[in-house]
């Protein structure tokens, strides 16, 4: 009982895959529909404490990037796959996604992590240079790919036109690119976190070289297996919504929400540890990553794909993306914030997703 206890961490992930090899592309009864979802949770929290080993191992900035990147990369695949299976509605997925993911991780985890480390240590602190900047480039991306297709008038519609397009898939790769050189390179100490001892950083050894590869091909499984199970779920969401009265649009959010649960999770822990810019890290990050590679690959997609790209927001969610980033500039600059911080985000997010219910 104890061996299996102890090796969880490498179990869970193969159940879950195991589990999503059998359910997927089945119409499942509800008896699976609960097992699916009892793998999705263990996924989750198995993707967070592999993420963690490696972040040990590596240390920050580093081991933020990895599950930033890790997952954005997979949810990309899925959101190409989707699109490449058509449908009316395929047409705003890429918009829809990217949008719901700039303000679940700018709010939401980004708020959640302000009121969960502000209750334990009543003012937290981190590096205002780090995360203005990671925030500022956030702005500039989401201007770029979602708001500019709105007021282009080369083709009608919130679209862009090819070279448009081809303009802002490759400015923001670039930026994205630059930020990450910064982070990891240039200016590495404006993402370290602060406030923490020498004694609390050498508490525990780092893992092995070996230990940290086996959990970086673990942390690879689980992320796999939350995206996939993400979506075997999705019919059982998508009847769930539509017997609740919701607008279809809002399974997307729902998707997202369960493909960024590891992020969160691990966003939190590092928050109840005191380090706060891990946790910003993470959020800013997961936005960035979300924008910088999704917006790319859909361009190289759009090749292959039928009908228009719809990427530009309504007025709504403009109006909601400035009031996050003017909110997130003013939480950032001070390098401290308490939980009344992380209660305006949160309900920012809570008016997103009112929104998306109640359009």
């Amino acid at each position: 009982m104890r061996a299996l206890i102890r090796s969880w961490p490498l179990s869970v992930p193969l159940f879950a895959l195991v589990v999503l090899a059998l359910t997927w592309g089945r119409d499942i009864p509800v008896a699976l529909v609960v097992i699916v979802a009892l793998a999705l949770g263990g996924a989750v929290s198995t993707a967070v404490h592999h993420a963690e080993v490696v972040a040990h191992r590596i240390g920050e900035p580093f081991g933020s990037l990895v599950l930033a990147v890790a997952v954005t990369v997979i949810e990309v695949a899925l959101i190409v796959t989707l699109m490449v299976s058509g449908g009316p509605d395929s047409v705003t997925l890429a918009r829809d996604t990217v949008f719901a993911a700039v303000m679940i991780t700018c709010n939401g985890i980004v708020g959640i992590s302000l009121l969960a480390g502000a209750r334990k240590h009543q003012i937290v602190a981190f590096n205002a240079e780090g995360a203005g900047a990671a925030l500022s480039t956030v702005a500039t991306l989401a201007t770029l790919s979602l708001v500019l297709p709105t007021f282009t008038t080369s083709k009608p519609g919130p679209e862009f036109s090819t070279g448009q397009l081809v303009f802002a898939a490759s400015a923001s790769l670039a930026l994205y690119i630059v930020f990450v050189l910064t982070q990891t390179k240039a200016h590495r100490d404006f993402f370290l976190p602060v406030g923490i001892s020498d004694s609390e950083q050498e508490h525990a050894p780092p893992p092995t070289g070996r230990a940290a590869l086996i959990s970086l091909g673990m942390l690879l499984v689980s992320l796999v297996a939350v995206v996939g199970l993400a979506k075997v779920e999705s019919p059982a969401i998508e009847a769930g919504v539509a017997a609740a009265g919701f607008p279809p649009s809002f399974v997307g959010v729902v998707i997202a929400l369960l493909v960024l649960l590891p992020e969160t999770f691990a966003a939190v822990r590092a928050a109840r540890r005191d380090r706060m810019q891990t946790s910003l890290n993470l959020g800013y990050g997961s936005a960035m990553a979300s924008i910088g590679l999704t917006i790319p690959a859909i361009a190289v997609a759009s090749i292959w794909l039928d009908g228009p790209l719809v990427l530009g927001l309504g007025a709504t969610h403009m109006v909601l993306l400035a009031l996050t980033l003017v909110v997130g500039m003013l939480t950032v600059v001070p390098g401290r914030a308490t939980r009344l911080q992380g209660g305006v985000h949160l309900a920012l997010l809570a008016a997103f997703l009112f929104l998306a219910i109640n359009p």
